[in-house]
């Protein structure tokens, strides 16, 4: 029997070798369109981030080494053009030679896999512009991001991939923008409100987040320089098109083969309508597990699991596929992973269920355990069976093991009940004495028998609470206009509380509202809902402000930016991220429509280069900073963290001797948006000052970086002329004719390079640029000019790295409530600078420390 095998990537390479294995004499042939075979596909977000460091680290197997590990023949640059069903031939053309031969088989598998989707819009071949399928696509990205020091990107494509390649970027230190046309992120694998839950913790971390906004063309010349889209334009150094893929089946349009936008359709052993014509993987069309109903699981784990099952079908066993579940999982961010499988909420009505939904929030682990974090689970289930039919689940830790548990359940046809005494692994680092699985499935199960009643987040989001009054049922008072209700003082009707009053208890994750509940009931109340989720999951608001705001609140919307005016107890001034100073016109734009909108209408410059929005009340501080974010613009600046970077105009400047903006910027992402969580003693700023007239006051920030030209003087070129141009124009005196040559003291030479091209014998014509450093400036109530660093560094890494230095040491040896000046006071300049300068830094101890702010500002 010869068996003919279009495609070399993960279906392919899984029949031929399987089946090799089942019948050693059968003869087996890959063709495959490139060189590479056995690629991990799934790992190149991950090789452009640098988690994979080469590319060898992608290839599974090279054709050689796959032939010799399985005895299949391999052809590479072979596509695969026609096909005559009827003569049992396919037609393949090298792809170096352009030449076409044709191929018999007895049994044929396609392979073939999918491409990626391009969008015909303009400019998507200028460089610059990558997808994202192949190593060489991968290779490719990270090549151009380093070579050309990619300081923004931009991700079309909202799904697993683009969400993926967005992470990878950052990590990189490249500011990232996500652009979909669907009105939420990875549409039809999370429901709604998941996916928005998603999408404000990426915003969170820095990334641009904007849905529903639609791709209209790739802007440059000679290479890209941003998009276009219908909510306008965006700048980027580079463009990922992660849009989607199609099936690379395009020469199969007159086979004969029943198809469906594209994809084969094969029964449960892979075989298609024509006689020994089989397809796996990309290309193919299987069927969901649980409806029957046809579907496209370009998933490696479908290509490996169907290309099992043919090649023990094409050996002579039975071995039916069962179908997919759309299961899945992803890494968002560093402590936010997402995983689902079975039908979204949405899916399971259209699949004719009556589904009952819950969002919970649990423990990942032992409580007390390091490390602990929680699982948010939505759960869906079938109202009158108690089926199991999905569940969606968003957490810093093992997402993907409470989706397995669920992939089994709806496999095996289980309800709810059937987990609820499940003997599931417990110890504290990994789980917790009840499976949070299994808690999810009761908190379900008390909802369905009217235990739990409660609001989802998407009924609260369309306003199903409209009309109740917010009782905040947490420890500490924490929701501003809500009545605050102490859990364990509840013993019988609370005062001023009606029995038919309409009550939405909330709390932080669900729970302590689910105890209020069960005990007003007893009490004879009738209409509470508990806010499934809770704070956690829920953007909250229980109406105006009456009286003032708790001390507690103050702090938290401080710390987003929002800092109150003395005058008004609900009014704010919300500062506005400039990332150097530097904004553009559309972000001015949004900037001044968010002051109309929801502030007076005046908008400030601070001393630091950040723009306040004035007179914004307190109800209207979240709609704010969502507006903001739909263009870009973050909010922040304050509390002990690294403080946004300001920077002078050196890079324009005449006197400037460094690009002071570049330089900024990279100092921003790295430090202000890649530390934004690092606790730090107190406040840490950062200053770029282009040149030595110190405009921005770098020596008066906690670190400040001051171009500079060193002049390399050249005695033997000197004339001892009457009237020396360098001395005449040394803007600070220092430069001297002694003895009829010229001198330059150089521990009174600031380095602002003026001289360079005023003496007209070349004297001074050779300097070296660079950087100083100072460290431990302040300025405030306490003054302290900074200490320079003995060295003059001359590259931007060197400083990064100085930068970084710097502040892992302040978090590793400063005390709470001191200034990085005091930390060097306390310790001495010496000391610091050697640390600085000579001695390994710890930097994953020194992230790891438990540090307490001290800053009040």
């Amino acid at each position: 029997m010869k068996v003919v095998v279009i495609g070399g990537v993960a279906a392919g390479t899984k029949t031929a070798a399987k089946l090799k294995r089942e019948q050693p004499d059968a003869e087996v042939v890959i063709y495959t369109k490139g060189q590479d075979i056995s690629y991990a596909g799934c790992g190149l977000p991950y090789y452009l981030g640098g988690d994979i460091p080469t590319r060898e680290d992608l290839i599974v197997n090279t054709p050689q080494k796959y032939a010799g590990l399985t005895r299949v023949q391999v052809y590479t640059g072979q596509e695969a053009v026609a096909l005559d069903a009827a003569a049992k031939t396919v037609t393949l053309r090298a792809t170096d030679t352009g030449a076409d031969h044709t191929e018999s088989y007895d049994k044929l598998v396609l392979a073939v896999g999918a491409e990626p989707f391009v969008p015909n819009v303009p400019g998507t071949a200028l460089p610059g512009v990558f997808k994202m399928r192949t190593p060489n696509d991968a290779i490719a990205a990270r090549d151009y991001v380093d070579k050309n020091a990619c300081r923004r990107a931009v991700v079309v494509g909202g799904g697993f991939i683009g969400l993926e390649v967005a992470e990878n970027l950052m990590v990189k230190g490249v500011s990232v923008t996500v652009v979909d046309m669907a009105s939420q992120l990875m549409p039809n694998i999370f429901d709604p409100e998941m996916a928005g839950y998603v999408k404000r913790k990426l915003q969170e971390a820095g990334m641009r987040v904007m849905t529903g906004t639609a791709l209209q063309g790739i802007t440059g010349t000679d290479k890209a320089t941003g998009i276009t889209t219908d909510a306008g334009p965006i700048p980027a150094d580079m463009v990922v098109l992660a849009i989607g893929i199609r099936p690379a089946t395009a020469f199969l349009a007159d086979s004969g083969l029943d198809m469906f936008k594209g994809t084969i359709k094969v029964d449960n052993k892979q075989q298609t309508n024509l006689p020994d014509v089989y397809a796996v993987g990309d290309c193919a069309m299987v069927h969901n597990a649980l409806t029957g109903a046809p579907q496209w699981s370009a998933m490696g784990s479908t290509a490996n699991i169907t290309g099992r099952c043919l090649a023990r079908n094409l050996a002579g066993h039975e071995s039916l596929y069962g179908g997919c579940l759309g299961t899945g999982v992803v890494r968002l961010l560093n402590g936010l992973n997402a995983g689902r499988t079975g039908l979204t909420e949405a899916q399971a009505k259209d699949a004719g269920f009556d589904p009952v939904t819950v969002v919970c929030v649990t423990d990942d682990k032992a409580h007390y355990y390091p490390g602990a974090d929680s699982f948010i689970t939505k759960l869906i289930a079938d109202k009158a069976t108690h089926k199991l039919l999905g569940i969606q689940v968003l957490g810093a830790g093992a997402v993907d093991k409470m989706v397995d548990i669920a992939v089994t359940g709806i496999s095996l046809g289980a309800a709810l009940e059937s987990f609820n005494t499940l003997d599931f692994a417990y110890a504290p680092p990994f789980s917790t004495a009840i499976h949070p699985f299994v808690q999810a499935c009761y908190i379900l199960e008390n909802k369905l028998s009217g235990a739990f009643e409660t609001f989802t987040p998407a009924e609260y989001a369309a306003g199903a609470a409209a009309g109740y009054q917010v009782i905040d049922v947490q420890p500490e008072a924490k929701i501003p206009g809500a009545r605050w209700v102490n859990l364990s003082q509840v013993t019988g009707p609370i005062e001023g509380l009606d029995k038919d009053a309409k009550l939405l208890l909330v709390c932080a994750k669900g729970k302590r509202g689910y105890f209020l509940q069960n005990r007003l009931k007893s009490f004879g109340y009738t209409n509470t809902r508990v806010l499934e989720g809770g704070v956690t999951f829920n953007k909250v608001k229980a109406g105006p402000v009456k009286g003032a705001l708790t001390p507690e609140e103050i702090k938290r919307v401080k710390g987003l930016g929002c800092l109150q005016d003395k005058r008004y107890p609900d009014v704010f001034n919300v500062r506005v991220i400039t990332r150097n100073g530097k904004i553009t016109a559309a972000e001015q734009r949004a900037i001044t429509e968010a002051a109309e909108k929801y502030g007076s209408g005046e908008v400030t410059m601070t001393t630091r280069l950040t723009l306040e929005i004035q007179g914004v009340h307190y109800a209207d501080l979240e709609d704010l900073m969502d507006y903001l974010q739909q263009a870009g613009l973050r909010t922040g600046g304050t509390g002990s963290l690294v403080r946004p970077v300001v920077s002078c105009k050196g890079t324009t400047c005449q006197y400037g001797l460094l690009d002071s903006f570049g330089l900024s910027e990279k100092l921003h992402e790295r430090f202000y948006v890649g530390y934004h969580n690092v606790t730090l003693p107190h406040k840490f700023k950062i200053a770029v000052g282009g040149c030595p007239n110190n405009c921005v006051k770098p020596d008066l920030n906690d670190l400040g970086i001051v171009g500079q030209r060193v002049p390399m003087i050249d005695p033997s070129k000197c004339r001892n002329c009457k009237i020396c141009q360098v001395e005449k124009n040394c803007p600070i005196h220092v430069a001297k004719l002694e003895n009829g040559v010229l001198n330059i003291d150089p521990n009174a030479c600031n380095h602002c390079g003026r001289c360079k091209g005023k003496c007209p014998f070349g004297v001074t014509e050779d300097f070296v640029d660079g950087y100083k450093i100072y460290i431990g400036g302040r300025w405030g109530k306490k003054i302290a000019h900074g200490h320079a660093l003995d060295k003059i560094f001359t590259s931007e890494e060197e400083v990064l790295d100085i930068v970084e230095r710097a502040i892992l040491f302040f978090r590793n040896e400063g005390i709470t409530g001191e200034r990085f000046a005091d930390t060097i006071d306390r310790l001495g300049f010496d000391y610091v600078q050697n640390k600085l300068l000579t001695e390994p830094m710890d930097k994953e101890a020194a992230l790891k420390k438990t540090v307490v702010g001290g800053a009040t500002c």
